[in-house]
């Protein structure tokens, strides 16, 4: 049996080591192993080793098996993940989580436990979401300011508008302050 091992990071700070380990430490010694350095919220199928995977899975015979160490790293909600075991179930390939005892969710009861743990991750991200956005909420009916500071205070914007109207250059205007052309081209606009 072909053994796939795919591990997924979300930036090039972090590795893929330690899920590759916890592969191995398992006892199982991938022939293939792929690593994607990509956010979770890219849908597998667009994610380019991932992509690579399916097509090997496609072409080779005989039977095959994925390994991931988590079942976050085969989608980025209960839809995608379910799309995904799917696929791979169509091409022959079995699909093991060692999160969840190393359960095949291909079989029946990977298929149940797959559903129902992918429901609840999902409910989990809209609460999150939730939250987030009541938290903004709140903190814009505080009067608080929300996003980046700003580089320039009225003062400085007035300063700006009137160099502009004196005919100086953006360049000029943005080397005076030490702030970039793009914020004297947005107070500009504003106008």
């Amino acid at each position: 049996m072909h053994t796939f091992a795919y591990a997924r990071v979300s930036t090039a700070a972090q590795t893929t080591e330690n899920q590759i380990k916890e592969i191995e430490d398992r006892g199982y010694s991938p022939d293939t192993i792929y690593q994607d350095v990509i956010s979770g919220k890219v849908p597998t199928a667009k994610r380019p080793e991932f992509s690579k995977l399916l097509d090997t899975v496609q072409r080779m015979k005989g039977e095959k098996r994925l390994i991931v160490s988590k079942l976050d790293r085969l989608g980025r909600d209960a839809a995608d993940i379910l799309q995904t075991v799917r696929g791979l179930e169509q091409l022959g390939c079995r699909v093991l989580v060692l999160q969840l005892g190393e359960l095949d969710l291909t079989s029946s009861a990977g298929k149940l436990v797959l559903s129902t743990l992918s429901a609840v991750a999902e409910m989990e991200r809209d609460i999150l979401i939730e939250r987030t956005q009541a938290g903004l909420s709140r903190a814009r009916s505080q009067g608080k300011t929300l996003g980046r500071p700003s580089v320039t205070d009225n003062e400085t914007r007035q300063n700006i508008r009137q160099l502009l109207s004196d005919g100086k250059s953006v360049s000029a205007i943005a080397r005076k302050h030490g702030i970039s052309r793009q914020t004297i081209m947005r107070i500009r606009d504003a106008l």
